[in-house]
């Protein structure tokens, strides 16, 4: 009895969710490390709080302005490649084809199979045919502005109102060490959790994220304790 083979691959995944992991990273690092450098310096709980929550809008409108326009840089690469590639399949037809003979010979079939090979798909699409077997590009790969923009934005506030939440709640004398506490555990969840969407392994992400993040507060926090003053 044959049984149906299912596979799940995650890479339509890599666009939404490195931006996704990216901007809570950022959003949990940076604004822990804020509210830690902010208290170093004996800076009263308001003061904190409305430090944090400015470093939370300004931060979710940085990244998504970052993103947008770096990966509409990517999908402006990508377009001119396209259209490269579209008049080299209109004028040069022949060499085009020789071309992705050669790549699927260099990948080990013999040069009829591969000669076979690419008629096939030059016949059914041969701009797609080219696109990824020659420049690497794909749909799950596509450059995507607009959903980057809004991922980094959306996963960077919601990262930050995590240790915003925190400082909002504890008495200002306990505020730095519970605040790097609650932000290392909520860096190790992050960390896991993406790992597991991505099908990479857990542990050495979820050490990698708390390091660099446990490493951003102490700095702040010696900053915010060697040049801070006392606030009224």
């Amino acid at each position: 009895m044959s049984r149906l083979h299912i596979e799940r691959h995650v890479v339509d995944r890599i666009g939404w969710l490195r931006a996704a992991v990216l901007g809570a990273n950022d959003g949990i690092v940076s604004t822990a490390s804020l509210i830690v450098g902010i208290a170093a310096s004996a800076a009263s709980k308001d003061m904190i709080v409305i430090t944090a929550l400015a470093g939370l809008v300004a931060g979710a409108m940085s990244m998504a302005a970052g993103e947008y326009v770096s990966v509409s840089s990517q999908a402006d690469s990508e377009k001119a490649d396209r259209l490269r590639e579209e008049g080299e399949l209109r004028d040069q037809p022949d060499a085009e084809r020789s071309e992705l003979i050669g790549i699927y010979v260099a990948r080990g079939l013999d040069e009829n199979l591969a000669a076979q090979v690419t008629d096939a798909m030059m016949a059914k699409d041969p701009l797609a045919a080219h696109l990824r077997d020659e420049l690497g590009q794909s749909s799950h790969l596509e450059a995507k502005p607009v959903q980057a923009a809004i991922s980094s934005a959306a996963a960077f506030a919601i990262g930050a109102a995590l240790p915003l939440g925190v400082a909002s709640l504890i008495p200002v004398d306990n505020l730095p060490m519970l605040v790097s506490i609650a932000s290392l555990i909520f860096l190790a969840l992050l960390g896991g959790i993406g790992a597991k969407a991505g099908g990479a392994p857990v542990v050495p992400a979820v050490v990698r994220v708390t390091f660099w993040g446990a490493l951003a507060m102490v700095v702040t926090a010696l900053i915010g304790s060697l040049f801070g003053a006392p606030v009224a």
